[in-house]
């Protein structure tokens, strides 16, 4: 979808003047659910009900109330609200520049994309330069329905941003809330600490790396029950342990983190040997599967071998993959169940059972490897 303006201003600084189109720059990918009447499929229409009449009240009965104190308003009307609000403006006035990182992010509350409207491009080119040059952003007061807002613009991405931004008694006070202050962290501590954070470290943020698993299996979900499938409830999952010892725990995360490396390392030579092999035209059968599985220590019923099967092959059909890519993705499995048993210094002497749930059971399941 294209994207589409929803307003205009223009940012004034000194005598410059730059007219610019705002553009919503996210949007929650939340998924939304509508109520319905259980008995008949319907969705439900939502009334409003006063308790004390004991009558539904139509929505031009309906006036603003403030509550002062318990159970006690005084009553706005609409006129009197709108008289209140700030006159309709489309300037935005900048009125100080300061460096980014001296905001702290708690302030920002929505962001735009600001693009230079017919005849601007010249002067918008300018700020946006001069502010990239300089490292600051502009610090503005900007109408928007009738609500004067604080606003920061800052460079990115070549362009202009604006996010609109929180006043200062809108954040709650920190200083209220209990830090730990007691705590007494030990040296080793803090070094294993810095070390398990540079080990986990980046040298930047890919925001491609993230998804909403939630929204995505809503949505998988949607899709099955309109397909007509069965569904079943997944296990719950295992609560959170305890943290006892925080040195064993960073010790722990380290080794967790070479045990990765490692992990990651096989599944590498894995695919390797897979692409050196000969390839294999032929279709990977549920007993050839099954068979395969067997060569790990994995202790799972055939209903859950087919269902798992079922999703490599529906991975398969989606990305139209050879078989012997198909074949890689089990063998990359079949290592990863390996591994999970050999990292016996990470079980503190547990024995490591691999259930059902260590198996990949849809296609995205499947995607992983």
């Amino acid at each position: 979808m294209a994207a589409r303006a929803i307003g205009s201003g223009t940012i004034s600084f000194g005598m410059v003047s730059i007219p610019i189109k705002l553009y919503t720059a996210a949007v929650s990918g939340g998924v939304s659910f509508n109520h319905l009447h259980a008995k008949c499929g319907s969705r439900i229409k939502q009334q409003t009900f006063c308790p004390t009449c004991n009558e539904t009240v139509e929505r031009s009965a309906l006036v603003r109330g403030y509550e002062f104190a318990k159970d006690q308003y005084v009553q706005f009307k609409d006129e009197e609200l709108k008289s209140l609000e700030a006159e309709a403006s489309k300037i935005i006035d900048l009125t100080e520049f300061v460096p980014l990182h001296k905001v702290d992010p708690i302030y920002f509350e929505k962001t735009y994309y600001l693009e230079p409207d017919k005849g601007g491009e010249k002067a918008y080119r300018l700020l946006a330069d001069v502010l990239a040059k300089t490292d600051r952003v502009a610090l503005a007061k900007y109408i928007m329905r009738g609500k004067e807002n604080l606003v920061l613009i800052r460079p990115a991405q070549s362009g202009l941003m604006l996010h609109t931004m929180y006043y200062v008694d809108e954040v709650r006070n920190f200083g209220e809330i209990e830090k730990g202050q007691e705590a007494k962290i030990k040296e080793g501590e803090l070094e294993l600490g810095i070390r398990l954070i540079d080990e986990l470290s980046n040298e930047e943020f890919k925001p491609e790396n993230y998804k909403d698993e939630y929204r995505l299996q809503v949505l998988d979900l949607v899709d099955k029950k309109v397909e007509g499938k069965e569904i079943t409830a997944a296990a719950p999952q295992a609560q959170r342990a305890q943290v006892v010892d925080l040195m064993e725990a960073l010790k722990a995360s380290l080794a967790k983190k070479e045990s990765k490396e490692k992990k990651v390392a096989v599944a590498l030579e894995a695919k390797s040997r897979a692409a050196e092999a000969p390839r294999v035209d032929e279709p990977l059968t549920l007993e050839e599967f099954k068979s395969s599985l067997q060569e790990t220590p994995l202790k799972v019923n055939d209903r859950e071998l087919g269902r798992s099967y079922e999703g490599l092959n529906s991975l398969r059909t989606k990305y139209r993959l050879p078989w012997d890519a198909v074949r890689a993705k089990v063998i990359n499995l079949k290592e990863d169940l390996k591994l999970a048993t050999s990292q016996q210094d990470l079980l503190q002497g547990k024995v490591k059972k691999l259930k059902a749930a260590r198996v990949p059971l849809s296609s995205r399941d499947w995607d992983r490897y």
